[in-house]
């Protein structure tokens, strides 16, 4: 089994940077990818950034380009998402996923078997 916690969010006013984190345990040996998701009141979970364990190979959702930025330290176990210029749409719950395979795009919430709990980021105009 794999457990992920996520960290680092929290309230901001617009404009302004949070970093979250994931740490993952248990048997991470097996992580292909990893990515991070939001989900807004009302909407469907979206995929945002995504990353490979094995390699530098990132994705960034073209909705946050240049604003978020997918890093991992592989000796910690752990993912960093860095959001800045932050928006009010923004608002949402965010999570981390973990995926054993590499099949389909990495950004699609659909290809994770694993979750965390979520983080709450709200922004404020």
């Amino acid at each position: 089994q794999v457990q992920l916690v996520e960290s680092g969010g929290g309230s901001v006013q617009a404009g302004g940077s949070l970093r979250l984190s994931c740490v993952v345990s248990g048997y991470t040996g097996y992580i292909r990818r990893m990515g991070w998701f939001r989900q807004a009141p009302g909407k469907e979970r979206e995929g945002v950034a995504c990353v490979y364990t094995g390699s530098r190979t990132s994705l960034v959702a073209d909705s946050v380009k240049g604003r978020f930025t997918i890093s991992r330290d592989n000796a910690k176990n752990t993912v960093y998402l860095q959001m800045d210029s932050l928006k009010p749409e923004y608002t949402a719950m965010f999570y981390c996923a973990a995926d054993q395979g590499s099949i389909g795009s990495c950004i699609s919430p659909d290809r994770y078997p694993f979750w965390g709990q979520g983080t709450q980021v709200t922004v404020s105009s």
